[in-house]
């Protein structure tokens, strides 16, 4: 299905769950082109073809890219809503990695760029990433991998659901304003500009996710062996919750196939972006200035 895209009002209402809110933002609105490619959500930063594309990770949404956005004004973003998450729908079926990746593939496909694009994911976005990478070669020119899981996990049965996490549930449970404070509270290093599309992205959640298996990933070292365009894998520390420890990190860099760098931001854990913001965006520039 060919893509159809619109500009915003200059106010839009923001979705949030079934009824709508109207929060003032608290991060500037970098997105000023929305648009939807079959089930698929997807917005811009302009109407020039995107230069890098970001993919969300799990109960996120692609407007919680806009604050580390706003931090990188030269370059041209797309940013997908995944699945069941943002404004995308959610298509009946077991969710698994390859689903995901064919949906960043069928957005990419209908916004070509000669060259491939850099992709930038995070935890299920960065797995995302991987998959799209190693299948997809035509569509990727470098690709950041942020704290992806490792994979390689037991595989839930097709008749098994996946209950919705309680952190979760307690946190659609709240309003806004709630959600905002208890993302303050647990996570005090965070820039106040991540909050509110953290806060707000969690309510957009579609529940019928957890009516179906998730599908564990194959082992991040198994896909790159595939991958031979440059990778960079950023994580944080493990003990304060990165999925990817110092260990693994070198067991990537002997599977990769092509050109692979592994940074470990301190201070940081499964949201690397979030709360190392600084050295996060140099790194992340670095790797852009040289392959977007």
């Amino acid at each position: 299905m060919p893509s159809s895209s619109h500009r915003p009002p200059t106010q839009p209402p923001r979705r949030i769950g079934s009824g709508l809110e109207h929060p003032a933002l608290s991060s500037p609105t970098m997105f000023t082109v929305r648009g939807k490619t079959a089930h698929l959500a997807w917005c811009r930063t302009n109407e020039s073809p995107a230069d890098v594309t970001f993919l969300h990770g799990f109960s996120d949404s692609a407007q919680c890219w806009e604050p580390l956005l706003a931090n990188l004004p030269d370059i041209q973003a797309l940013a997908i809503d995944a699945r069941g998450h943002g404004n995308s729908a959610l298509p009946p079926g077991p969710v698994n990695y390859p689903q995901l990746r064919d949906d960043a593939a069928l957005v990419l496909s209908d916004q070509p760029r000669e060259g491939g694009i850099v992709v930038v994911g995070h935890s299920m976005g960065a797995m995302t990433a991987a998959y799209l990478t190693a299948a997809r070669p035509d569509l990727v020119r470098a690709v950041v991998l942020e704290d992806p899981p490792p994979g390689g996990g037991p595989a839930a049965e097709p008749d098994e659901p996946v209950s919705m996490p309680p952190w979760l549930a307690d946190l659609r449970a709240l309003d806004l304003p709630s959600r905002i404070a208890r993302g303050r509270a647990d996570n005090p290093d965070w820039p106040e500009d991540e909050l509110e599309p953290w806060a707000t992205s969690k309510a957009q959640v579609d529940p019928h996710l957890f009516d179906q298996p998730f599908l564990k990933a194959n082992p991040l070292t198994d896909l790159l062996t595939a991958i031979t365009c440059p990778v960079l894998l950023i994580h944080g520390d493990t003990e304060r919750g990165s999925l990817i420890s110092d260990d693994y990190a070198k067991r990537c860099a002997e599977a990769a196939a092509g050109e692979f760098r592994s940074v470990h931001l301190p201070d940081a854990g499964h949201s690397v972006h979030r709360d190392n913001r600084p050295q996060y965006l140099a790194e992340l520039t670095t790797f852009l200035n040289h392959h977007r």
